[in-house]
């Protein structure tokens, strides 16, 4: 699905860099193939570290974990 915002800002350094560091926080999660509990937990404390979750954060998420679960490709053991 493509989601299309024609009224969207480009995102500042500062939330581009959050981005970023969200980004590697769930490349090393998932480059075991195996999603844990705490691995999650730490996923979802970055995300909302801002007090808040920007589309581009879900995005990202949707795109690392969310499909690669359901294409078979991760295994989530959050017990």
């Amino acid at each position: 699905m493509d989601i299309q915002r024609p009224n969207a800002q480009p995102l500042s350094e500062e939330e581009q860099a959050e981005l970023d560091h969200l980004k590697k926080i769930i490349e090393a999660a998932i480059a075991d193939g195996v999603l844990t509990a705490p691995e999650m937990e730490r996923i979802k404390q970055q995300m909302g570290a801002d007090g808040k979750v920007s589309l581009e954060e879900l995005e990202l998420y949707r795109l690392l974990v969310q499909e690669k679960i359901s294409q078979g490709l991760l295994n989530r053991d959050i017990g």
